[in-house]
């Protein structure tokens, strides 16, 4: 029986350099002293992640395996030539630290020691090493495992960058922003949201955002969140937020979810502090009654002195021209009605909802002044049972359209029609009204395109409110022609659900 092949390199056995059975593997055995154990070898060439073996006190490098050649690219014959150090451009770890110190401390380390080194920085490449020490034929060696972080720390870095720029955003926009875990807790939030709480930043770290509301408004944040969290979708409500000083702030909230594959991991959210608004509003409402109650009194006392001059002229030119005063005060009352109606339309914030089209139609029809109604034919073609998403103002904008049609129509008899269809689409209804007469000024019409001027803003009131009670419910409102010469409009809603 002869010796291993592989003890040492005094000769005394195995084949000569280059014989059979040799002739790719370089030699991994140093020699005199620092001969390398075969079983070290076998050792390192055995784990399949990288790995490399040094001399504890010299550093050198005496046995690698094949992962770590593939993650060095370098050979075999040159890393065993090098120490450890040699690997990498800088001597000290990521965290500052001597590297010849972490890893002679590493030597006298129970378990295993764990660092970064930045091993080249154009481009950068780091690594993480895990050394530890081991006895292997009777003898200590550091073994160090090499794992590459590169992407992890260039992802990281590309994270701390957005971050970055979030917080310049975060710091600069003029509202609150926050952002809430899956339990609804704070995890993020800007000094906005900080200022109107009156709490310092870190009390506000894993407080729940319902708590910041009080108790008459903290279920609707509550649901709103709920939302979120189980629809995958935006949530907004109003609520009072209750500062550290008890003042009660009222306060809007707009909320979204933060999804990672297929669940919702989180919300982001802005807030707005509410309060100059709906002091502006309260003021703006206060001005418009005032107005609006001046105004129908002063038009009243014209109406009923202007009734009476002409009860008691026996001058027929004069006659008329006081009609047309008279006409022009009632048609001034009706604007002040209409505005009326738009305030209280723009204060409720009416959502949609399933509505009968036909018994809106018969609703409209019945709600009109009997003299407008006598003195028109209305030809009504409504099948029943069509059903509309409409907010709950959907009769008094048909009424405003037939008494429109009526009121403006120069004709002795005048005819209008009031039509439904369902559309081919199965999830729209058409809503036309025509009438005969000589067709929306154009002026009034250009309301609806943005081309109006100040002076002309009021005559096309009654527009106005008949659009935005369309457009409340995600319909459409469009002007055109009627073949019977007159005014054709059309309103386009959707169906419930778009069933």
């Amino acid at each position: 029986m002869g010796l291993d092949r592989d003890t040492d390199s005094s000769g005394e056995s195995g084949p000569p350099a280059g014989g059979e059975g040799d002739s790719t593997e370089e030699p991994l055995i140093a020699s005199g002293s620092d001969a390398v154990p075969p079983v070290l070898r076998s050792f390192v060439a055995a784990v399949p992640t990288p790995t490399l073996a040094c001399d504890p006190e010299s550093r050198a490098i005496r046995a690698v395996n094949g992962p770590a050649v593939d993650l060095l690219d370098r050979d075999r014959g040159t890393l065993t030539l090098m120490g450890l150090t040699d690997l990498g451009e800088t001597e000290t770890t990521v965290d500052g630290d001597p590297l010849d110190a972490v890893v002679a401390a590493a030597r006298d380390a129970d378990g295993v020691t764990r660092f970064e080194w930045t091993v080249s920085d154009a481009p950068t490449r780091r690594l993480e090493l895990a050394v530890h020490a081991a006895t292997v034929a009777d003898r200590e060696w550091l073994i160090v495992g090499l794992t590459d972080v590169t992407d992890r720390v260039t992802a990281e870095e590309r994270l701390r960058s957005q971050l970055r720029v979030t917080d310049a955003v975060a710091a600069t926009v003029p509202a609150a922003l926050f952002q809430c875990t899956a339990r609804g807790t704070l995890s993020r939030w800007n000094d906005r949201l900080a200022a109107d709480v009156g709490y310092g930043g870190e009390e506000l770290s894993g407080t729940a955002l319902t708590s910041l509301f009080d108790d008459g408004s903290r279920d609707a944040v509550a649901d709103a969140l709920q939302s979120v969290y189980s629809e995958a979708t935006g949530a907004d409500c109003e609520a009072t937020l209750v500062t550290r000083s008890g003042e009660r702030v009222p306060y809007r909230l707009s909320l979204g979810p933060v999804t990672d594959g297929d669940g919702v991991v989180g919300v982001v959210g802005v807030g707005e502090d509410l309060t100059e608004a709906s002091l502006r509003e309260e003021r703006l409402a206060v001005l418009t009654r005032v107005l609006r109650h001046n105004f129908r009194n002063d038009l009243n006392v014209i109406t009923g002195f202007t009734q009476r001059a002409i009860a008691e002229t026996e001058n027929p030119g004069l006659a008329a021209e006081l009609e047309r005063v008279v006409d022009t005060a009632e048609r001034l009352l009706r604007v002040g009605e209409t505005s009326r109606r738009v305030e209280r339309l723009l204060a409720d914030r009416p959502a949609p909802r399933p509505a009968d089209l036909a018994d809106a139609v018969d609703e409209a029809l019945a709600s009109l002044p009997p003299e407008i109604r006598e003195r028109a034919d209305i030809e009504v073609d409504v099948p029943p049972g069509i059903a509309v998403s409409a907010v709950g103002y959907l009769a008094e904008a048909i009424a405003e359209l037939v008494d429109n049609a009526i009121r403006h129509n120069d004709a002795d008899r005048p005819s209008v029609s009031v039509t439904a269809a369902e559309l081919p689409s199965e999830s729209w209804t058409s809503l036309v009204v025509a009438d005969d007469g000589p067709g929306i000024p154009p002026a009034e019409r250009a309301v609806l395109t943005g081309e109006e001027t100040p002076l002309e803003h009021a005559s096309g009131l009654g527009l106005w409110y008949v659009n935005w009670i369309v457009s409340a419910a995600g319909g459409s409102f469009d002007i055109g022609s009627a073949s019977t010469g007159g005014t054709r409009i059309e309103i386009e809603l959707q169906t419930p659900n778009g069933e």
